[in-house]
Order: C-alpha cells, then structure tokens, then sequence
C-alpha cells in the first residue's frame, strides 16, 4: 500500500507494523487475527473481509487492528461483546480518538495504553497522521468467579 493511499480517505485499512505486533505477540500469544487479509494476516488462523469477523465467534487470545473507517465502532463492541460472552481476550490496536461514542461506550471499560509518538503502519514512510492506542478487553476475576 503507497503513502498517497494510506493517508487518504481512500483507504480505512492500515496495516499492523510487524515490529509493534511482535512484541505484542511475545507477551499475549494470540491465535487469532479477526481483521486480516491474506497479505498482511498476523496469526495462523485469521478472517478476512470475506469472512466477515463481524459475523463469526472470537475465542481465545484475539488480535484486532480493524478498519478505521465509519464501521470502527461495530468492530470495538464486538471485541468488548465477545471478550464478556466467551473470555476472550481481545487486544485491540485502535486510534486514540477519545471523542467518539464508541471510545466512552466501550474503550473505557478496558484497559488502555496510549502509545508514545505515532506508529508507521505497513511499508509506510511517514508515520499515522494520527495518535493510537491499545485497548484490552478481558474477563475480570470476579467474572471467572461467578462463571457457571
């Protein structure tokens, strides 16, 4: 994907640096990659547009860089939705945009950790016009206590 492409309104799309995944992965080990395609896929086992992750069931250990777009809220409700009905934990790379809806409906009842600086997504030369954070959702120990 070119720098022309990737920082226009063109594209929500904006591909996981390897090195910032990398060190996620080493502490997380996730099995799967809910929005991937096959380029650029982080996990053996992902879906991708075709797929419809919107539609499928998340379990385990869940990796999450969704389109940017106007359909970003739906993908962070599913990751809060999914981690509380099956457990998971869903690690989500997301722009720091503290202002929308979706970030107070959701976001906040994760745990957050804005990153320094802005990333370089993909083969980009210039870094994100934009700053971003990860977002974790996962079950609390009082919900693994009151587990049936």
């Amino acid at each position: 994907m070119n720098n022309e492409l990737m920082f226009s309104s063109a594209t929500d799309m904006w591909a996981t640096p390897q090195n910032f995944f990398d060190k996620l992965d080493a502490f997380f080990r996730f099995e799967l990659d809910v929005c991937a395609t096959s380029e650029n896929s982080k996990c053996r086992k992902y879906f991708t547009e075709t797929d419809d992750g919107l539609k499928k069931d998340w379990f385990g250990t869940v990796w999450m860089n969704p389109p940017y777009g106007r359909e970003i809220g739906k993908w962070v409700a599913k990751a809060y939705s999914q981690s509380r009905l099956h457990g998971s934990t869903i690690v989500c790379l997301l722009p720091a945009r503290t202002d929308t809806k979706w970030w107070h409906d959701y976001c906040v009842k994760g745990e957050i950790t804005f990153i320094k600086g802005r990333l370089k997504f993909g083969d980009a030369k210039n870094s994100a016009p934009f700053p971003s954070a990860v977002v974790i959702f996962r079950p609390t120990v009082a919900e693994a206590l009151n587990a049936p």
